[in-house]
């Protein structure tokens, strides 16, 4: 994946881009983060419109469940297509809402529904983040300081170094008018939605460079504000041992690659001017070495949703 403004230190020699195995090669230039959505429990509220044609029908309802945290979710499925059908329910919702004490209310609309975009907003709803087929609005009830957690704000960007037996490093130079234009740097990338980490640097490595790789360890990370789309971002650099070695370019992003000495490497002139850049591949190196553990990852169970996911963390001191 080739980002066409990366921030400085991406170009440094390690972009961002995003395998343990074969998974989606979709590329965003900046993606959005997964909404990291609410509890709820699926209890159905059923509000209908004042606006009934006759006793016999009921029309213009609105489904919502409660969240755990004393809100509502309302069903996306179920929404009047009509403008005037759906302000109506709204309204009627939102003071049954009112009377029950509720708080936050939360409405994904879809991209089909997207005329009921500016009906919600005039009914005072805000935007909340937007993901390809849906955009998400939310709407504060209390009077008072609105407490629903922002939209997401980070993009999570991976760094692959992987380096062979001769020391040599897998680099790559970027089809791009930046100022890292012309560096050879590591391949890199964002990952993609639902992907972990280690995964992600694997998949980069292989679809920019054709290279196979397993992940040996994370050895560094950084934090920056304010890059794309005003976002923060992350990157993580993953240590990488090849599992091959013939280099197979992906043309559309990459203008070439290849197996690099690691002292030519440092010795690049971007690398020397950049104390940031210079000081991760220090560490690399260290890590290439044994001098620096870094930091391996360990699937665990959780109880806070039940589900596997990785730790990271040194297990060289025996903790």
């Amino acid at each position: 994946m080739s980002i066409k403004f990366f921030f400085i230190f991406f170009c440094s020699g390690f972009l961002q881009k995003p395998i343990f195995t074969k998974t989606s090669t979709a590329k965003l230039s900046f993606p959005c983060m997964p909404f990291i959505g609410v509890a709820f429990k699926k209890t159905e509220t059923h509000v209908v419109s004042p606006n009934i044609s006759s006793p016999s029908v009921t029309t213009g309802s609105l489904d919502a469940w409660d969240d755990e945290y004393g809100g509502v979710i309302m069903n996306s499925e179920s929404l009047p297509m009509s403008a005037n059908a759906f302000a109506s329910a709204f309204q009627a919702s939102l003071s049954n809402w009112k009377i029950k004490g509720k708080r936050g209310v939360w409405l994904k609309i879809l991209q089909e529904q997207a005329d009921l975009v500016p009906i919600a907003i005039q009914e005072g709803f805000n935007y909340h983040h937007a993901e390809p087929g849906f955009v998400m609005l939310t709407y504060w009830i209390p009077n008072e300081p609105c407490t629903l957690p922002a939209s997401p704000s980070h993009q999570i960007g991976i760094a692959g170094f992987v380096i062979n037996d001769k020391r040599e490093v897998l680099v790559v130079k970027e089809k791009c008018p930046c100022s890292c234009s012309g560096v050879w740097k590591l391949p890199t990338g964002y990952i993609n939605k639902s992907e972990d980490i280690f995964s992600g640097a694997i998949r980069e490595v292989k679809e920019e460079t054709g290279v196979d790789t397993t992940f040996l360890k994370m050895v560094a990370f950084r934090h920056a504000h304010l890059v794309a789309f005003d976002q923060s971002d992350l990157l993580f650099v993953c240590m990488l041992k090849p599992l091959s070695y013939d280099i197979t370019i992906d043309d559309k992003e990459i203008q070439a690659a290849k197996w690099m000495p690691l002292d030519e490497f440092i010795a690049q002139p971007y690398y020397q001017d950049d104390p940031l850049s210079k000081k991760v591949i220090e560490i690399c190196t260290a890590a290439q070495e044994d001098r620096y553990s870094g930091f391996t990852g360990h699937q665990l169970n959780s109880k806070i949703d039940g589900k596997l996911s990785y730790l990271y963390y040194d297990d060289l001191k025996n903790i």
